[in-house]
């Protein structure tokens, strides 16, 4: 019977849709109230204000003895004499300052008649008698109204209270949930714009699907998957496949950040777990998105508590049993994206809450072409754009940073007035977003120069020579970033491992810089102290992780690291220790021995690159290639670029007390080589 009534409402959703009616409008979010409670509490912090205030108008009164005020009015220094409520009260003047007082004997009301007597008894009848006060202004100085407004602030908190079931809480709108509702209209992206994580997008469209047919799924007893997980690394494309998801599904889409649930108050973040999966299951079949999960749902225990109430754990065991109370019929799937994985609590992750754990890894050759095809279709990419050589010269790099490249160029090429993104555009961008931005103004001394320059011409020689070395992409002095200089190469392939024979030609390309600039300048410098880490790194992964040391052998040596620092494990003697030391330190020295010796064989091909690097700046790999066959660069130099530029801009007469060139210096100082960056 029930699934003949289910048939029935399938078909009556259809015939809906096949007549226009289109799918169901996504619920709108509550719209918050003002809380009749916190209108109340005002209401009476006003009252009472005004009371004290009320009561402390007036002039200065100083209480004294019957006897004195006698005195007093006798001498003549009290004017006038008024019966008020509960005090006899004298008005005087002040002889220091001539300002009126008042100065008062206070008596019980009962005693009313008897103060009247004394007064009239004293002053002939010249007073003014003020008429007592009737039942309510005494109940009202009594302070039974102070009594009133508690019981009335009492009466509203307990109202309050009793809410607190509801989702809002006794804090009122800070126990709702704070998330958004996305519609197939509000993202605008699709599938279609999501592209290098294919596996991904894969699995993701088939929760779409079964949103759309769940009884073409449950047909042979299968259960809804409750959860997905989205792992991988800042950038790579987690939020933008919840967008799509949205975009695919016409269902509502419930989107909320993971420290949305987190408040200074205690119970918020439970609350408005409860508050979202209440609405959620009231919308179903829907998405529910949490971004950035890590936030609420990282392990507990583990000494990452502060103790007393955790505020963090709450919400997670919110989540937990909010997850672990779907029915098969909610039709409600959870969506969370994390790049912190290993952090979560196991009851998190566990089948039956996260059915699915989906990583968007890095995109690969293919797509790192992909994504940058994608994001192309916004620009205008001129004929010349080999988007096939960026992908290539961009591995590890993640979607956000392919797309800051694209929009780099861009901006770059309308900077420079031009109609179309040429490749030098997008090649410029590369290196912008991965080394920094070009230092235009950065004056650099001759001698530095010559440094740099042979520094970068050991690298590429040796990039060039050693087999199984990465191939040379370009070579430059250019300050970028925190570089004087760098030495690109174009990897072949992506890799996901490291073989010996690679390992063993980085650390010798690294060496070179240092070894050339010793020779030519006969110093050292710093600028060699990033391919000392790098190389040093190198040969620590290899002896402790990798197992590459023979003497070692198959072991592994290293400590664990769990992202949340780094602990040491040192499970070995100090003579394994000392063994340790010496393996690393062989390493570093054979390949720094190698590149020596191929450096003194080839020093007059690393001279050539420094001088042509010195006169151009910057060298692809095929005039690298040219030099080191002894060929000749048939290009201008930097000095008659500067003097082209010059020649288009007219130069204004010279001040009649203009100093000679040679007194001057230039604007740049003597020694100094302008950069045409």
């Amino acid at each position: 019977m029930g699934d003949d009534q289910q048939d029935k409402q399938d078909q009556q959703g259809d015939d809906g849709k096949q007549r226009g009616q289109g799918p169901p409008p996504p619920p709108q979010p509550p719209q918050p109230r003002f809380g009749r409670g916190a209108g109340w509490f005002a209401l009476a912090a006003v009252l009472l204000l005004l009371m004290v205030v009320f009561q402390s108008v007036g002039p200065p009164t100083t209480a004294m003895p019957w006897a004195e005020f006698e005195s007093r009015y006798n001498e003549g220094s009290i004017t006038e004499v008024i019966i008020e409520q509960n005090a006899v009260v004298g008005k005087t003047i002040d002889p220091t300052d001539d300002r009126e007082k008042r100065v008062a004997v206070k008596f019980y009301p009962t005693s009313r008649e008897h103060w009247v007597g004394k007064v009239d008894e004293l002053t002939g009848g010249q007073f003014t008698e003020i008429p007592g006060p009737g039942l309510l202004i005494q109940i009202l100085n009594s302070g039974f109204i102070y009594l009133i407004i508690f019981i009335v602030i009492i009466f509203i908190f307990m109202r309050t209270l009793r809410g607190a079931g509801s989702g809002g809480g006794m804090l009122g709108s800070f126990g709702k949930s704070r998330h958004k509702v996305m519609a197939k209209e509000s993202t605008g992206i699709t599938f279609e714009d999501v592209a290098g994580v294919d596996d991904a997008k894969e699995e993701v469209q088939e929760i779409v699907e079964f949103l759309k047919k769940p009884k073409k799924f449950m047909r042979l007893g299968g259960r809804v998957p409750r959860g997905v997980l989205l792992m991988g690394s800042p950038g790579c494309g987690k939020t933008l496949l919840a967008k799509a998801i949205a975009g695919e599904a016409d269902v509502p889409f419930f989107s909320i950040s993971g420290s949305d649930f987190v408040e200074m108050f205690v119970g918020v973040g439970a609350s408005r777990v409860r508050d979202l999966f209440k609405q959620a299951k009231e919308s179903s079949p829907c998405i529910i998105f949490l971004d950035e999960i890590d936030a609420v749902g990282r392990r507990r225990g583990g000494g990452y508590s502060t103790g007393g109430h955790d505020e963090r754990e709450q919400t997670l065991n919110a989540i937990l049993v909010e997850m672990d109370g779907f029915e098969s019929s909610d039709q409600v799937i959870v969506i969370a994206a994390t790049n912190r994985a290993d952090v979560l609590d196991p009851a998190l992750t566990r089948p039956g809450r996260f059915d699915r754990q989906v990583t968007v890894a890095l995109p690969d050759v293919k797509g790192r072409l992909d994504i940058l095809r994608v994001h192309g279709k916004k620009v205008k990419l001129g004929p010349n754009v080999e988007l096939e050589k960026i992908a290539r010269g961009t591995p590890m790099l993640s979607g956000a940073e392919l797309e800051a490249i694209i929009n780099e160029a861009a901006i770059g090429a309308t900077l420079a007035e031009k109609e179309f993104v040429e490749h030098e555009d997008l090649e410029e961008a590369r290196d912008k977003v991965r080394y920094g931005r070009t230092r235009k103004s950065r004056k650099i001394e001759e001698e530095e120069r010559i440094a740099t320059a042979y520094h970068e011409a050991g690298h590429a020689v040796l990039q060039m020579l050693v087999p199984h070395a990465d191939p040379l992409h370009k070579v430059t002095i250019i300050p970028r970033g925190q570089s004087l200089g760098a030495t690109f190469s174009l990897p072949e392939k992506d890799r996901y491992g490291f073989g010996l024979k690679w390992l063993a030609a980085t650390m010798r390309v690294v060496c070179g810089g240092r070894i050339a600039e010793q020779r030519k300048t006969e110093d050292i410098s710093s600028g060699a102290a990033q391919d000392i880490q790098q190389l040093t790194s190198l040969a620590r992964h290899m002896v402790l992780e990798w197992g590459m040391s023979e003497k070692l052998g198959f072991v592994r040596y290293a400590g664990m690291d769990n992202q949340e620092g780094y602990m040491p494990e040192r499970e070995y003697s100090d003579e394994t220790a000392q063994i340790i030391d010496e393996e690393i330190r062989r390493y570093s020295k054979e390949a720094y021995d190698d590149a020596e010796r191929l450096l003194n064989d080839k020093w007059d091909q690393v001279v050539a690159i420094a001088e042509a690097l010195l006169k151009h700046e910057s060298l692809t790999s095929d005039e690298v290639a040219a030099l080191m066959r002894g060929e000749k660069l048939d290009k201008p130099s930097v000095g008659d670029l500067l003097a082209a530029e010059a020649a288009k801009v007219p130069t204004p007469p010279p001040a009649a007390s203009a100093e000679p060139d040679e007194e001057r210096g230039g604007e740049l100082g003597s020694g100094v080589m302008p950069s045409p960056a």
